[in-house]
């Protein structure tokens, strides 16, 4: 388990890179699951890199890929280069293409509008500082920049934390709906009425989302959830007007008791 400022950041399995702990991370693994048919090498760019866990995963599960994972704390990079080898660099896929994951220590958004476009297939925003992912990186011009960087059929995923009256939330839904042909939320169904703190994932893309699939999925995980997508997204949202940069604030600050650790920490 990885703590930064007490709020744990990522949990990472050495030995099986497959396991995937956090039940958002889980639901973000469900949507590179569908990205692209099974075992097929994927472009993914991770913002946000934490203890890598999601590129690890992607690793495991999709050998031949090349990864981009960007965080701007370099220390915790360094802290997860020592504790936490990335042992998956390097695997290739079934024709013979070698994968990596590269890691810069950078701003997520500065990469992101440097990023070529149609870049990748995948990008994942799990970004953070203190507990809240910075004002910045919530808004429609941040929302479009990952679109640019995307290929015309793929996908991202972001990590939003937010609780009652999930005003942040509704937003950021807003923000996404208003870049993106098609978007959904997953989340668990006490965070989704609005009594409790929590995470809900946020995807989105040009295309139709897998929404079937994704909701077969997440109502199976260890932890179900709700997908919350066309109408019932658009009745969540009602009201909620997009982020811009001029007006961006911080997600809110999780309250103390929203997380417990549940392993050792690094």
């Amino acid at each position: 388990m990885l703590l930064v400022d007490g709020i744990p950041q990522s949990y990472v399995d050495l030995d099986d890179p497959r396991h995937l702990e956090f039940e958002y991370v889980r639901r973000l693994g469900h949507l590179v699951d569908l990205a692209a048919p099974a075992g097929e090498p994927l472009r993914v760019l991770h913002l946000g890199a934490g203890g890598l866990t999601l590129a690890r995963y992607v690793a495991a599960t999709r050998p031949g890929s090349d990864q981009l994972a960007v965080e701007s704390d370099a220390a915790l990079v360094d802290l997860v280069r020592q504790r936490l080898p990335l042992a998956q660099r390097g695997r290739r896929a079934a024709g013979g293409r070698a994968g990596r994951v590269r890691v810069r220590v950078a701003d997520a958004r500065t990469v992101l509008e440097q990023a070529p476009p149609g870049s990748f297939d995948v990008v994942i925003a799990d970004l953070f500082a203190g507990g809240r992912t910075p004002a910045h990186l919530t808004s429609v011009e941040f929302t479009a920049a990952m679109a640019r960087a995307l290929r015309p059929a793929g996908v991202c995923g972001a990590n939003v934390g937010d609780g009652p009256p999930l005003t942040h939330a509704r937003a950021r839904a807003a923000t996404a709906c208003s870049v993106f042909r098609d978007a959904c939320l997953i989340a668990d169904a006490p965070v989704l009425r609005g009594r409790r703190f929590g995470n809900l994932v946020l995807a989105a893309a040009q295309e139709a989302l897998p929404v079937p699939e994704l909701t077969r999925r997440a109502a199976a995980d260890p932890f179900p959830a709700r997908v919350v997508h066309g109408e019932d997204l658009d009745r969540f949202i009602a009201g909620a007007r997009p982020i811009t940069d001029a007006l961006a604030e911080p997600s809110p600050l999780p309250p103390p008791e929203a997380f417990v650790p549940a392993a050792r920490p690094i």
